[in-house]
């Protein structure tokens, strides 16, 4: 069970890797074979579906990402937990649009899948 507390740890610690836009820093989070689910994704990589598998191939997706946002930063919104999981409600204070992302972790609390909507 994902207790409340590790929930806010761990989002806190999520949103400040990825505003320090540290690859390496973000993807500690994620085992090495982390799925992403994403209609960015889709749309960066149309050859992937939406569903990029594998830690090497989601740094691969998401150095375009950092790169094309040089000032991409995140603030958390909320953060629900659940039994194996996590969701994280953001915003993209860039742009000023929202996220959810859906985080199942594994024994080892890495993230093995997440699943992303957006607003629009």
């Amino acid at each position: 069970m994902i207790t409340v507390e590790f929930a806010k740890e761990f989002s806190k610690t999520w949103v400040d890797d990825w505003n320090s836009h540290n690859l390496d820093q973000i993807l500690s989070h994620y085992s090495d074979d982390f799925i992403i689910e994403s209609p960015l994704a889709l749309k960066r990589i149309p050859q992937t579906n939406g569903i990029v598998i594998g830690k090497e191939n989601v740094r691969k997706y998401w150095a375009i990402g950092l790169e094309s946002n040089p000032t991409l930063n995140f603030e958390v919104v909320d953060v629900l937990t659940g039994i194996n999981s996590i969701t994280i409600y953001y915003k993209n204070t860039t742009t000023g649009k929202k996220s959810a992302e859906l985080m199942i972790l594994n024994s080892n609390k890495k993230v093995i899948k997440a699943i992303v909507n957006y607003s629009e």
